[in-house]
């Protein structure tokens, strides 16, 4: 067991790996998000910003979190998010307001990640984000190639606009 997950956190993060693998194949920063609720696998989503069509909103998390079946949603603090890469400031934000109990990330986003937003939040946001259990980096060793090559992409696509 890597890090402390258990099994079922294992299997729910290498469902996470394949749905960044797909999106990376659809032409979109390999970025894969599942959502289980007791141990269920209940939601997932990709990055899919770039393809189809350019959409900034498309962000994993965001995806799986609009699957989320709606009976669910009075229960969200018993929902674990497990993502390949450290939420952004807007993943963040919907998180707490969906109330998601329990987030998983496998990779640190030094780029764009909110940790040096902590402590400096409006209230709502700080009382939310000390509700959710934060773990990650868990899976660096699996998840720091996507976040790579995400960059890599990224920074292709800023130089060619």
């Amino acid at each position: 067991m890597e890090k402390g997950l258990s099994d079922v956190d294992l299997k729910h993060f290498h469902r996470a790996i394949e749905l960044a693998l797909q999106a990376e194949t659809e032409g979109n920063l390999p970025i894969g998000c599942v959502i289980a609720f007791n141990g269920r696998n209940v939601a997932e989503g990709r990055n899919a910003i770039f393809a189809p069509e350019l959409y900034p909103m498309r962000h994993a998390e965001i995806e799986a979190l609009k699957h989320v079946p709606r009976e669910l949603l009075q229960n969200s603090h018993q929902l674990t998010l497990y993502t390949t890469l450290e939420p952004c400031l807007m993943c963040t934000a919907t998180i707490l307001h969906h109330g998601v109990g329990r987030v998983l990330f496998g990779s640190t986003d030094r780029y764009g990640g909110p940790a040096c937003t902590f402590g400096q939040m409006p209230p709502y946001y700080e009382e939310q984000f000390a509700a959710v259990q934060w773990l990650g980096p868990v899976l660096p060793e699996a998840c720091d190639s996507l976040y790579q090559r995400a960059m890599k992409i990224e920074k292709r696509r800023r130089s060619a606009g």
